[in-house]
């Protein structure tokens, strides 16, 4: 590697190289504004948040603002905290002493060991090393954080040996002092102690760091990210107003606005492999089936709004459905398999616990009931939309001819195909697979029919054993 390529090693190399020094925020603003101007994607990943939070975020970027992500479970807040890491730079420098707390800058060091170092010793024997991006973001968990855990405490140890309880060696740092030129964030903000909520209040005020009261101070350099459920955040007594007042930006996230957006975040979240050994087919249908039991779930009066509904649980009853899917297609020698209605009836194990009940709107409903008539709830608007679209009279038609079936996940497809022998055109106008040629898909798109016209009153069905039998 040329001398020219290597990164500086001492102070004094350091020096040479012209490296700037700049707050952990002017850093991730200029990156930011490098980025922007380029022309590259600022957030990947992010669907949905195109005209709404990402806008909201830049600002708060640009501004230089600690910021708050307000909004229910499962909205990507924690992920938006953790893009932010990509506008560090790659790698930074510190000053390298066994004693020192924190990564300090060589330039500005905060610790005494940091600047009696400096001063010292002479610039070329100074020992320099980098701190790469990845490392310089942490994240805490609000509920059960003890002021000790993130901000410090006097070491009791060290005072047995003989240090003086005002001296920095006294203390032990927490995990914003350690953090120092790099990201900390705090989930569920609302949930965190009021003590250590008066300690972060001072950081985010003063910049810097008392323990107990006793005059060690730091002047920390930390961008400050927070997340919090609306509910709490905006219930009195719950988050200190100063506090509060001191958080330079409140970004509010949403679900997706809708059903295409979360069908694409939840394809992209669930990053399924639909290939070999046991390939996979998904309907489009049933893709629109289950992001929209989330959004039956979002306006029904038997959950807690205020809590929310993830997209997890949209993520979650996607693999659910393949995985029922693909069992199928293992046990009973089919390829491609192609997931039904019936795969459905395994939601439970992959909802219930990610639903909570609006007890006051339930009703004594049990939250299987109260799934149950969600995923019917789903069904039909789906299917409606269906009929409108393309015409599915005709289906319905053979089905008050008389024709019988049951159903059930762990049916050969090829049963299907027996029991509806004549085809109608529709098939192939309303669905984007072909019905007619593939008996795996076709049993799919009967089992959508036929709970479709249930949902609408137009067929009935008795169930017995895991069973579905629906008939005129």
């Amino acid at each position: 590697m040329p001398a020219s390529d290597r990164k500086p090693t001492n102070l004094q190399q350091l020096r040479e190289s012209g490296w700037v020094s700049k707050s952990v925020k002017q850093e991730v603003q200029d990156n930011f504004l490098r980025m922007l101007a380029a022309g590259d994607e600022l957030f990947p990943g992010m669907v949905g948040y195109e005209s709404t939070v990402i806008p909201e975020t830049n600002i708060a970027i640009i501004a230089g603002h600690d910021m708050l992500f307000l909004g229910e479970k499962g909205q990507g807040k924690s992920r938006l905290m953790r893009t932010l890491v990509r506008f560090l730079d790659e790698e930074i420098p510190y000053l390298v002493h066994p004693e020192a707390p924190v990564h300090d800058d060589p330039y500005r060091p905060i610790t005494s060991v940091g600047r009696e170092l400096v001063a010292s010793v002479p610039a070329s024997e100074v020992p320099i090393a980098w701190w790469p991006r990845s490392e310089r973001y942490v994240e805490r968990l609000a509920p059960g954080t003890k002021f000790a855990d993130i901000i410090g405490e006097i070491d009791p140890a060290k005072l047995a040996g003989g240090v003086s309880m005002s001296a920095e060696a006294a203390l032990h740092f927490g995990l914003i002092p350690r953090m120092h030129r790099g990201i900390f964030a705090m989930n569920e903000l609302p949930e965190l102690d009021e003590l250590v909520q008066v300690g972060l209040f001072n950081i985010l005020e003063e910049r810097d760091v008392q323990i107990r009261g006793y005059p060690v101070r730091f002047d920390i350099d930390v961008l400050i990210l927070f997340s919090a459920n609306p509910a709490t955040y905006n219930r009195s007594g719950k988050v200190i107003p100063q506090l509060k007042d001191r958080i330079g930006s409140v970004i509010h996230t949403h679900y997706p606005k809708d059903r295409d957006q979360g069908i694409e975040i939840l394809e992209q979240e669930a990053a399924i492999n639909l290939g070999e050994p046991f390939p996979v087919i998904v309907p489009r249908f049933m893709k629109e089936i289950i992001e929209e039991l989330s959004i039956a779930a979002r306006k029904s009066k038997y959950i807690d709004q205020a809590s929310g509904v993830s997209a997890r649980f949209s993520i979650a009853n996607y693999r659910t459905m393949i995985a029922s899917a693909r069992q199928r297609g293992a046990r009973l020698g089919e390829r491609p398999v192609v997931p039904r209605i019936s795969d459905l009836g395994h939601l439970y194990s992959s909802s219930l616990g990610k639903l909570e009940l609006d007890l006051m709107g339930s009703h004594q409903m049990s939250e299987r009931q109260i799934l149950d008539a969600l995923l019917a709830e789903a069904i039909h608007a789906v299917f409606n939309e269906y009929v409108a679209e393309h015409g599915l009279e005709e289906i319905a038609k053979i089905f008050a001819e008389g024709v019988k079936i049951e159903v059930g996940d762990l049916l050969p497809s090829s049963y299907y195909a027996e029991r509806l022998k004549r085809v109608p055109p529709a098939w192939d106008k309303a669905f984007e697979v072909n019905a007619a040629t593939d008996v795996a898909v076709r049993a799919s798109c009967v089992e959508f029919v036929l709970a479709g016209l249930y949902s609408t009153d137009r067929v009935s069905r008795s169930q017995t054993n895991g069973q579905i039998r629906y008939e005129l």
